[in-house]
Protein backbone atom coordinates (compact mmCIF):
# COMPACT_ATOMS: atom_id res chain seq x y z
CA UNK A 1 0.00 0.00 0.00
CA UNK A 2 2.84 2.37 0.93
CA UNK A 3 4.66 1.57 -2.32
CA UNK A 4 1.53 2.34 -4.34
CA UNK A 5 1.11 5.66 -2.51
CA UNK A 6 4.73 6.60 -3.11
CA UNK A 7 4.45 5.69 -6.82
CA UNK A 8 1.24 7.73 -7.15
CA UNK A 9 2.88 10.70 -5.41
CA UNK A 10 5.91 10.59 -7.70
CA UNK A 11 3.77 10.38 -10.85
CA UNK A 12 1.55 13.24 -9.67
CA UNK A 13 4.62 15.32 -8.82
CA UNK A 14 6.06 14.73 -12.32
CA UNK A 15 2.78 15.77 -13.94
CA UNK A 16 2.52 18.94 -11.86
CA UNK A 17 6.18 19.79 -12.47
CA UNK A 18 5.71 19.23 -16.21
CA UNK A 19 2.70 21.54 -16.27
CA UNK A 20 4.61 24.19 -14.31
CA UNK A 21 7.58 24.00 -16.70
CA UNK A 22 5.26 24.31 -19.69
CA UNK A 23 3.39 27.33 -18.26
CA UNK A 24 6.59 29.15 -17.28
CA UNK A 25 8.40 28.47 -20.53
CA UNK A 26 9.30 31.51 -22.59
CA UNK A 27 10.57 31.05 -26.17
CA UNK A 28 12.27 34.48 -26.07
CA UNK A 29 14.39 33.61 -23.04
CA UNK A 30 18.08 33.92 -23.88
CA UNK A 31 20.82 31.71 -22.54
CA UNK A 32 24.25 33.16 -21.88
CA UNK A 33 27.18 32.37 -24.15
CA UNK A 34 28.85 30.42 -21.34
CA UNK A 35 25.71 28.33 -20.69
CA UNK A 36 25.31 27.46 -24.37
CA UNK A 37 28.97 26.54 -24.70
CA UNK A 38 28.57 24.21 -21.71
CA UNK A 39 25.70 22.42 -23.48
CA UNK A 40 27.72 22.30 -26.67
CA UNK A 41 30.76 20.71 -25.03
CA UNK A 42 28.59 18.07 -23.35
CA UNK A 43 27.16 17.14 -26.74
CA UNK A 44 30.60 17.13 -28.36
CA UNK A 45 32.00 14.77 -25.71
CA UNK A 46 29.07 12.35 -26.00
CA UNK A 47 29.24 12.23 -29.78
CA UNK A 48 33.00 11.70 -29.80
CA UNK A 49 32.87 8.90 -27.25
CA UNK A 50 29.60 7.12 -28.01
CA UNK A 51 28.51 7.68 -31.61
CA UNK A 52 29.41 4.57 -33.69
CA UNK A 53 29.87 6.40 -37.00
CA UNK A 54 30.97 9.95 -36.25
CA UNK A 55 33.72 9.69 -38.88
CA UNK A 56 31.93 7.38 -41.33
CA UNK A 57 31.30 10.01 -44.02
CA UNK A 58 33.22 12.94 -42.54
CA UNK A 59 36.88 12.59 -41.63
CA UNK A 60 38.03 13.24 -38.06
CA UNK A 61 40.04 16.27 -39.18
CA UNK A 62 36.97 17.77 -40.88
CA UNK A 63 34.70 16.93 -37.95
CA UNK A 64 37.15 18.58 -35.54
CA UNK A 65 37.04 21.70 -37.69
CA UNK A 66 33.23 21.70 -37.62
CA UNK A 67 33.20 21.26 -33.84
CA UNK A 68 35.50 24.27 -33.56
CA UNK A 69 33.57 26.33 -36.11
CA UNK A 70 30.18 26.04 -34.40
CA UNK A 71 31.63 26.38 -30.90
CA UNK A 72 33.03 29.80 -31.81
CA UNK A 73 29.81 30.65 -33.65
CA UNK A 74 28.26 30.93 -30.16
CA UNK A 75 29.44 34.52 -29.87
CA UNK A 76 26.60 35.89 -27.76
CA UNK A 77 23.49 34.87 -25.85
CA UNK A 78 20.85 33.00 -27.87
CA UNK A 79 17.33 31.63 -27.50
CA UNK A 80 16.78 27.90 -27.54
CA UNK A 81 15.44 28.14 -31.08
CA UNK A 82 18.50 30.03 -32.29
CA UNK A 83 20.88 27.62 -30.57
CA UNK A 84 19.06 24.54 -31.88
CA UNK A 85 18.67 25.64 -35.49
CA UNK A 86 21.79 27.75 -36.08
CA UNK A 87 24.36 25.84 -34.03
CA UNK A 88 23.25 22.27 -33.28
CA UNK A 89 21.37 21.43 -36.49
CA UNK A 90 24.15 22.39 -38.96
CA UNK A 91 26.74 20.70 -36.72
CA UNK A 92 24.83 17.41 -36.51
CA UNK A 93 24.16 17.46 -40.26
CA UNK A 94 27.91 17.17 -40.85
CA UNK A 95 27.87 13.66 -39.31
CA UNK A 96 25.79 12.46 -42.29
CA UNK A 97 23.69 10.15 -40.12
CA UNK A 98 19.94 10.25 -40.66
CA UNK A 99 19.29 8.85 -37.19
CA UNK A 100 21.25 11.64 -35.48
CA UNK A 101 18.85 14.56 -35.45
CA UNK A 102 18.10 17.63 -33.36
CA UNK A 103 14.81 18.77 -31.81
CA UNK A 104 13.66 21.44 -29.43
CA UNK A 105 13.16 20.78 -25.73
CA UNK A 106 10.07 19.07 -24.36
CA UNK A 107 9.10 22.35 -22.67
CA UNK A 108 9.20 24.15 -26.03
CA UNK A 109 7.11 21.41 -27.67
CA UNK A 110 4.45 21.74 -24.97
CA UNK A 111 4.47 25.51 -25.25
CA UNK A 112 4.04 25.29 -29.03
CA UNK A 113 1.02 22.97 -28.88
CA UNK A 114 -2.07 24.46 -30.58
CA UNK A 115 -0.15 27.58 -31.56
CA UNK A 116 0.04 28.80 -35.13
CA UNK A 117 3.14 31.01 -35.38
CA UNK A 118 3.66 33.54 -38.20
CA UNK A 119 5.08 31.91 -41.31
CA UNK A 120 5.98 32.17 -44.97
CA UNK A 121 2.52 31.64 -46.51
CA UNK A 122 3.21 29.06 -49.25
CA UNK A 123 3.54 25.29 -49.14
CA UNK A 124 5.65 23.96 -51.99
CA UNK A 125 6.71 20.69 -53.56
CA UNK A 126 10.50 20.60 -53.84
CA UNK A 127 12.56 18.44 -56.19
CA UNK A 128 15.99 19.05 -57.72
CA UNK A 129 16.05 22.87 -58.00
CA UNK A 130 12.32 23.11 -58.69
CA UNK A 131 9.71 24.50 -56.31
CA UNK A 132 6.00 24.37 -57.15
CA UNK A 133 3.19 25.74 -55.00
CA UNK A 134 0.94 23.11 -53.43
CA UNK A 135 -0.93 25.29 -50.95
CA UNK A 136 -1.47 28.90 -49.90
CA UNK A 137 -2.42 30.01 -46.39
CA UNK A 138 -3.83 33.21 -47.84
CA UNK A 139 -7.01 31.95 -49.48
CA UNK A 140 -7.71 35.35 -51.02
CA UNK A 141 -4.49 35.30 -53.05
CA UNK A 142 -5.28 34.73 -56.74
CA UNK A 143 -1.67 34.66 -57.99
CA UNK A 144 0.05 31.79 -56.20
CA UNK A 145 -2.13 28.84 -57.07
CA UNK A 146 -1.31 25.14 -57.08
CA UNK A 147 1.43 24.44 -59.60
CA UNK A 148 2.88 27.96 -59.71
CA UNK A 149 6.64 27.60 -60.22
CA UNK A 150 8.77 29.66 -57.81
CA UNK A 151 12.28 30.75 -58.84
CA UNK A 152 13.45 32.70 -55.78
CA UNK A 153 12.39 34.07 -52.39
CA UNK A 154 13.76 37.40 -51.17
CA UNK A 155 16.39 37.29 -53.89
CA UNK A 156 17.67 33.82 -52.91
CA UNK A 157 17.56 31.36 -55.82
CA UNK A 158 15.93 27.96 -55.42
CA UNK A 159 19.26 26.19 -55.66
CA UNK A 160 20.96 28.26 -52.97
CA UNK A 161 17.92 28.18 -50.70
CA UNK A 162 17.49 24.39 -50.92
CA UNK A 163 21.19 23.77 -50.34
CA UNK A 164 21.22 25.99 -47.26
CA UNK A 165 18.17 24.22 -45.86
CA UNK A 166 19.79 20.85 -46.52
CA UNK A 167 22.75 22.04 -44.41
CA UNK A 168 20.39 21.91 -41.40
CA UNK A 169 18.74 18.54 -42.10
CA UNK A 170 20.23 15.09 -41.36
CA UNK A 171 20.63 12.36 -43.95
CA UNK A 172 22.49 9.08 -44.39
CA UNK A 173 25.64 9.82 -46.35
CA UNK A 174 24.63 11.88 -49.37
CA UNK A 175 21.14 10.35 -49.66
CA UNK A 176 19.37 13.72 -49.64
CA UNK A 177 16.13 12.52 -51.21
CA UNK A 178 14.49 12.42 -47.79
CA UNK A 179 15.12 16.14 -47.33
CA UNK A 180 13.18 17.04 -50.48
CA UNK A 181 10.21 15.27 -48.89
CA UNK A 182 10.72 17.05 -45.57
CA UNK A 183 10.74 20.47 -47.25
CA UNK A 184 7.73 19.51 -49.36
CA UNK A 185 5.78 18.45 -46.27
CA UNK A 186 6.25 21.70 -44.31
CA UNK A 187 8.24 24.33 -46.18
CA UNK A 188 6.98 27.28 -44.02
CA UNK A 189 8.29 25.57 -40.85
CA UNK A 190 11.80 25.03 -42.19
CA UNK A 191 11.99 28.43 -43.89
CA UNK A 192 10.97 30.20 -40.67
CA UNK A 193 13.48 28.35 -38.50
CA UNK A 194 16.40 28.62 -40.90
CA UNK A 195 15.83 32.00 -42.59
CA UNK A 196 13.72 33.72 -39.96
CA UNK A 197 10.59 35.78 -40.61
CA UNK A 198 10.05 38.73 -42.95
CA UNK A 199 7.10 41.09 -42.89
CA UNK A 200 7.11 40.93 -46.67
CA UNK A 201 8.44 38.26 -49.03
CA UNK A 202 9.53 39.04 -52.59
CA UNK A 203 8.66 35.87 -54.48
CA UNK A 204 9.78 35.45 -58.10
CA UNK A 205 7.72 33.00 -60.12
CA UNK A 206 6.75 31.95 -63.64
CA UNK A 207 3.35 33.33 -64.64
CA UNK A 208 0.79 31.69 -66.93
CA UNK A 209 2.50 33.17 -70.03
CA UNK A 210 5.89 31.70 -69.10
CA UNK A 211 7.37 35.03 -68.05
CA UNK A 212 9.21 35.44 -64.74
CA UNK A 213 7.59 37.98 -62.44
CA UNK A 214 8.10 39.08 -58.85
CA UNK A 215 5.22 39.68 -56.46
CA UNK A 216 5.14 40.52 -52.79
CA UNK A 217 3.51 38.34 -50.15
CA UNK A 218 2.85 39.29 -46.53
CA UNK A 219 3.89 37.01 -43.70
CA UNK A 220 0.92 34.85 -42.75
CA UNK A 221 -0.48 35.56 -39.27
CA UNK A 222 -3.39 33.41 -38.22
CA UNK A 223 -6.51 35.40 -37.24
CA UNK A 224 -6.84 35.72 -33.46
CA UNK A 225 -10.26 34.07 -33.45
CA UNK A 226 -8.93 30.99 -35.23
CA UNK A 227 -5.99 30.76 -32.82
CA UNK A 228 -8.32 30.98 -29.83
CA UNK A 229 -10.59 28.37 -31.35
CA UNK A 230 -7.69 26.03 -32.12
CA UNK A 231 -6.33 26.41 -28.61
CA UNK A 232 -9.48 26.22 -26.50
CA UNK A 233 -12.06 24.21 -28.37
CA UNK A 234 -12.12 20.61 -27.27
CA UNK A 235 -12.62 18.32 -30.22
CA UNK A 236 -14.78 15.32 -29.52
CA UNK A 237 -13.07 12.27 -30.91
CA UNK A 238 -15.34 9.58 -32.18
CA UNK A 239 -14.48 6.08 -31.13
CA UNK A 240 -12.83 4.19 -33.96
CA UNK A 241 -12.54 0.41 -33.91
CA UNK A 242 -8.98 -0.83 -33.41
CA UNK A 243 -8.97 -2.60 -36.77
CA UNK A 244 -9.63 0.70 -38.54
CA UNK A 245 -7.06 2.59 -36.48
CA UNK A 246 -4.25 0.24 -37.44
CA UNK A 247 -4.98 0.76 -41.15
CA UNK A 248 -2.82 3.87 -40.86
CA UNK A 249 0.09 1.48 -40.32
CA UNK A 250 -0.65 -1.22 -42.91
CA UNK A 251 -3.27 -2.47 -45.33
CA UNK A 252 -3.82 -4.96 -48.15
CA UNK A 253 -6.13 -4.31 -51.09
CA UNK A 254 -6.76 -6.66 -54.00
CA UNK A 255 -7.51 -4.80 -57.22
CA UNK A 256 -10.94 -5.36 -58.75
CA UNK A 257 -9.24 -6.77 -61.85
CA UNK A 258 -7.82 -9.59 -59.75
CA UNK A 259 -4.44 -9.09 -61.43
CA UNK A 260 -2.57 -7.60 -58.46
CA UNK A 261 -2.72 -6.55 -54.84
CA UNK A 262 -1.31 -3.50 -53.05
CA UNK A 263 0.26 -3.91 -49.63
CA UNK A 264 0.88 -0.57 -47.95
CA UNK A 265 3.38 -0.59 -45.07
CA UNK A 266 4.01 2.73 -43.36
CA UNK A 267 6.10 1.31 -40.52
CA UNK A 268 7.88 -1.77 -39.24
CA UNK A 269 6.97 -0.92 -35.65
CA UNK A 270 3.19 -0.95 -35.23
CA UNK A 271 0.12 -2.59 -36.68
CA UNK A 272 0.48 -6.19 -35.43
CA UNK A 273 2.52 -6.98 -38.51
CA UNK A 274 3.27 -10.64 -37.78
CA UNK A 275 -0.37 -11.65 -37.92
CA UNK A 276 -0.98 -9.19 -40.78
CA UNK A 277 1.75 -10.76 -42.91
CA UNK A 278 0.50 -14.26 -42.15
CA UNK A 279 -3.10 -13.45 -43.13
CA UNK A 280 -2.11 -11.39 -46.15
CA UNK A 281 0.21 -13.88 -47.82
CA UNK A 282 -2.20 -16.71 -47.14
CA UNK A 283 -4.93 -14.69 -48.85
CA UNK A 284 -2.71 -13.89 -51.84
CA UNK A 285 -1.98 -17.58 -52.27
CA UNK A 286 -5.60 -18.66 -51.92
CA UNK A 287 -6.82 -16.07 -54.40
CA UNK A 288 -3.99 -16.76 -56.85
CA UNK A 289 -2.78 -13.15 -57.06
CA UNK A 290 0.23 -13.15 -59.38
CA UNK A 291 1.52 -9.60 -58.81
CA UNK A 292 2.06 -7.71 -55.57
CA UNK A 293 2.88 -4.03 -55.07
CA UNK A 294 4.53 -3.29 -51.71
CA UNK A 295 4.33 0.45 -51.03
CA UNK A 296 6.96 1.53 -48.47
CA UNK A 297 7.33 5.12 -49.62
CA UNK A 298 6.31 6.43 -46.18
CA UNK A 299 7.98 3.70 -44.16
CA UNK A 300 10.58 5.24 -41.86
CA UNK A 301 11.64 1.87 -40.48
CA UNK A 302 11.22 0.25 -37.09
CA UNK A 303 12.01 -3.27 -35.94
CA UNK A 304 14.59 -5.10 -38.04
CA UNK A 305 12.97 -8.40 -37.03
CA UNK A 306 9.77 -7.37 -38.82
CA UNK A 307 11.47 -6.13 -41.99
CA UNK A 308 13.37 -9.42 -42.00
CA UNK A 309 10.10 -11.34 -41.63
CA UNK A 310 8.68 -9.58 -44.70
CA UNK A 311 11.85 -10.47 -46.61
CA UNK A 312 11.31 -14.13 -45.76
CA UNK A 313 7.86 -14.06 -47.38
CA UNK A 314 9.17 -12.84 -50.75
CA UNK A 315 12.89 -13.65 -50.89
CA UNK A 316 13.93 -16.25 -53.46
CA UNK A 317 17.03 -17.31 -51.52
CA UNK A 318 18.50 -17.47 -47.99
CA UNK A 319 19.87 -14.19 -46.69
CA UNK A 320 21.31 -12.37 -43.70
CA UNK A 321 19.96 -9.17 -42.18
CA UNK A 322 23.36 -7.58 -41.62
CA UNK A 323 27.07 -8.07 -42.11
CA UNK A 324 28.20 -6.32 -38.94
CA UNK A 325 26.34 -4.72 -36.03
CA UNK A 326 28.41 -3.01 -33.36
CA UNK A 327 28.59 -0.24 -30.78
CA UNK A 328 31.66 1.70 -29.64
CA UNK A 329 30.69 1.27 -26.02
CA UNK A 330 28.82 -1.01 -23.64
CA UNK A 331 27.91 1.83 -21.30
CA UNK A 332 26.78 5.44 -21.56
CA UNK A 333 28.90 6.43 -18.55
CA UNK A 334 29.93 9.01 -17.54
CA UNK A 335 27.11 10.68 -19.50
CA UNK A 336 24.19 8.51 -18.39
CA UNK A 337 22.52 11.44 -16.62
CA UNK A 338 22.28 13.33 -19.92
CA UNK A 339 20.57 10.43 -21.74
CA UNK A 340 16.83 9.93 -21.52
CA UNK A 341 16.25 6.46 -20.08
CA UNK A 342 20.02 6.11 -19.75
CA UNK A 343 19.90 3.64 -16.84
CA UNK A 344 17.75 1.16 -18.76
CA UNK A 345 19.73 1.72 -21.98
CA UNK A 346 22.86 0.73 -20.08
CA UNK A 347 21.18 -2.51 -19.04
CA UNK A 348 20.18 -3.25 -22.64
CA UNK A 349 23.68 -2.53 -23.88
CA UNK A 350 25.20 -4.83 -21.27
CA UNK A 351 23.10 -7.82 -22.33
CA UNK A 352 22.87 -7.12 -26.09
CA UNK A 353 26.49 -6.60 -27.09
CA UNK A 354 29.75 -8.38 -26.42
CA UNK A 355 33.30 -7.20 -26.96
CA UNK A 356 35.32 -8.73 -29.79
CA UNK A 357 38.98 -8.59 -30.73
CA UNK A 358 38.47 -5.35 -32.67
CA UNK A 359 37.59 -3.65 -29.36
CA UNK A 360 33.99 -3.01 -30.46
CA UNK A 361 30.81 -4.41 -28.95
CA UNK A 362 28.94 -6.62 -31.42
CA UNK A 363 25.45 -8.11 -31.53
CA UNK A 364 26.73 -11.51 -32.60
CA UNK A 365 23.41 -13.21 -33.27
CA UNK A 366 22.44 -10.52 -35.82
CA UNK A 367 25.77 -10.98 -37.60
CA UNK A 368 25.61 -14.78 -37.63
CA UNK A 369 21.91 -15.44 -38.18
CA UNK A 370 20.96 -16.66 -41.65
CA UNK A 371 17.31 -16.68 -42.74
CA UNK A 372 15.53 -18.99 -45.14
CA UNK A 373 12.48 -18.06 -47.23
CA UNK A 374 9.16 -19.01 -45.66
CA UNK A 375 7.83 -22.44 -46.59
CA UNK A 376 4.18 -21.76 -45.83
CA UNK A 377 2.48 -19.11 -47.97
CA UNK A 378 5.73 -17.88 -49.52
CA UNK A 379 4.94 -15.43 -52.30
CA UNK A 380 6.37 -16.52 -55.67
CA UNK A 381 4.64 -13.98 -57.90
CA UNK A 382 6.05 -10.74 -59.27
CA UNK A 383 6.81 -8.12 -56.62
CA UNK A 384 7.06 -4.36 -57.24
CA UNK A 385 8.39 -2.33 -54.30
CA UNK A 386 7.63 1.40 -54.32
CA UNK A 387 10.37 3.50 -52.68
CA UNK A 388 11.05 7.16 -51.95
CA UNK A 389 13.09 9.41 -49.66
CA UNK A 390 11.19 8.49 -46.48
CA UNK A 391 11.97 4.80 -47.15
CA UNK A 392 14.43 4.67 -44.30
CA UNK A 393 16.31 2.55 -41.77
CA UNK A 394 14.79 -0.99 -41.57
CA UNK A 395 13.00 -0.29 -44.86
CA UNK A 396 16.31 0.28 -46.62
CA UNK A 397 17.64 -2.96 -45.09
CA UNK A 398 14.64 -4.74 -46.61
CA UNK A 399 15.25 -3.13 -50.02
CA UNK A 400 18.90 -4.18 -50.03
CA UNK A 401 17.99 -7.77 -49.11
CA UNK A 402 15.55 -8.34 -51.97
CA UNK A 403 16.98 -6.04 -54.65
CA UNK A 404 18.19 -7.88 -57.74
CA UNK A 405 16.33 -11.10 -57.02
CA UNK A 406 14.29 -12.72 -59.83
CA UNK A 407 10.77 -11.34 -60.09
CA UNK A 408 11.41 -8.46 -57.66
CA UNK A 409 11.73 -4.86 -58.84
CA UNK A 410 12.25 -1.65 -56.89
CA UNK A 411 10.43 1.29 -58.46
CA UNK A 412 10.31 4.97 -57.58
CA UNK A 413 13.12 7.07 -56.15
CA UNK A 414 16.30 6.53 -54.15
CA UNK A 415 15.66 5.60 -50.53
CA UNK A 416 16.61 7.93 -47.71
CA UNK A 417 18.18 5.10 -45.76
CA UNK A 418 21.80 4.31 -46.63
CA UNK A 419 22.47 1.47 -49.06
CA UNK A 420 25.79 0.59 -47.44
CA UNK A 421 24.26 0.71 -43.96
CA UNK A 422 23.02 3.01 -41.24
CA UNK A 423 22.98 3.53 -37.47
CA UNK A 424 20.26 2.50 -35.07
CA UNK A 425 18.98 -0.43 -32.96
CA UNK A 426 19.01 1.71 -29.78
CA UNK A 427 18.44 5.45 -30.29
CA UNK A 428 17.97 7.34 -27.00
CA UNK A 429 17.78 11.13 -26.73
CA UNK A 430 20.59 13.26 -25.37
CA UNK A 431 19.03 15.97 -23.17
CA UNK A 432 21.40 18.91 -22.91
CA UNK A 433 21.69 20.13 -19.30
CA UNK A 434 20.79 23.81 -19.69
CA UNK A 435 18.62 24.37 -22.76
CA UNK A 436 17.17 20.82 -22.62
CA UNK A 437 17.46 20.67 -26.42
CA UNK A 438 17.43 17.08 -27.65
CA UNK A 439 19.76 15.16 -29.96
CA UNK A 440 19.07 11.56 -30.99
CA UNK A 441 22.00 9.23 -30.39
CA UNK A 442 22.09 5.95 -32.36
CA UNK A 443 24.33 3.49 -30.55
CA UNK A 444 24.91 0.77 -33.15
CA UNK A 445 26.31 0.77 -36.66
CA UNK A 446 24.60 -1.66 -39.05
CA UNK A 447 26.43 -2.60 -42.24
CA UNK A 448 24.22 -4.26 -44.84
CA UNK A 449 24.85 -7.87 -45.77
CA UNK A 450 26.28 -8.14 -49.31
CA UNK A 451 26.62 -4.37 -49.17
CA UNK A 452 27.85 -2.14 -51.95
CA UNK A 453 30.91 0.07 -51.61
CA UNK A 454 30.44 2.98 -49.22
CA UNK A 455 29.27 5.59 -51.72
CA UNK A 456 26.82 7.41 -49.46
CA UNK A 457 23.73 6.76 -51.59
CA UNK A 458 20.40 5.29 -50.63
CA UNK A 459 19.18 2.10 -52.28
CA UNK A 460 18.76 2.91 -55.98
CA UNK A 461 15.52 1.68 -57.61
CA UNK A 462 15.57 -0.61 -60.65
CA UNK A 463 12.94 1.59 -62.30
CA UNK A 464 13.40 5.30 -61.67
CA UNK A 465 10.11 7.24 -61.52
CA UNK A 466 10.81 10.91 -60.77
CA UNK A 467 8.44 13.60 -59.54
CA UNK A 468 5.81 14.42 -62.15
CA UNK A 469 4.69 18.04 -62.54
CA UNK A 470 1.55 16.86 -64.33
CA UNK A 471 0.72 14.55 -61.41
CA UNK A 472 1.23 17.43 -59.00
CA UNK A 473 -1.21 19.60 -60.97
CA UNK A 474 -3.86 16.93 -61.42
CA UNK A 475 -3.24 15.23 -58.06
CA UNK A 476 -2.66 11.61 -58.99
CA UNK A 477 -0.07 9.01 -57.99
CA UNK A 478 2.39 8.81 -60.89
CA UNK A 479 4.58 6.09 -59.36
CA UNK A 480 1.65 3.80 -58.68
CA UNK A 481 0.29 4.50 -62.16
CA UNK A 482 3.58 3.43 -63.79
CA UNK A 483 3.73 0.18 -61.80
CA UNK A 484 0.11 -0.68 -62.57
CA UNK A 485 0.81 -0.20 -66.27
CA UNK A 486 3.79 -2.58 -66.01
CA UNK A 487 1.53 -5.21 -64.45
CA UNK A 488 -1.25 -4.77 -67.03
CA UNK A 489 1.20 -4.83 -69.93
CA UNK A 490 2.82 -8.03 -68.69
CA UNK A 491 -0.53 -9.76 -68.16
CA UNK A 492 -1.52 -8.92 -71.74
CA UNK A 493 1.67 -10.43 -73.14
CA UNK A 494 1.26 -13.71 -71.27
Amino acid sequence: MIKRFVSFFLILNCILLSCTVSKNYSPVKKYSKQTLQEDYLVLKSILEEKHPSLYWYTSKDSMDQYFSKYYYAISDSMTEQQFTWHILAPLVEKIRCGHTSVSMSKAYSKWAENKRPPAFPLFVKVWNDTMAVTGNMDRKDSIFKRGTLITSINGVSNHNMIQRMFDHLPEDGQATNINYIRLSANFPYYHRNIYGLSKKYRVSHIDSTGIEKTDTLSVYIAPKDSIRKDSLTKVERKHMPKEKRILQYRSLEIDSSGKFAIMTLNTFSNGRLRSFFKRSFKKLKNENINSLVIDIRSNGGGRVALSTLLSRYISRKPFKAADTVFAKTRSLGPYTKYIKGGFFTNIELFFMAHKKRDGLFHIGNMERQSYKPKRNDHYDGDVYILTNGPTFSASSLFCNTVKGQPGILLAGEETGGGWYGNNGILIPDIILPNTKARVRLPLFRIVQYNHIAIKGTGVIPDIYIPTSYDALLKIYDKKMQVVKKLIYDKSKSE
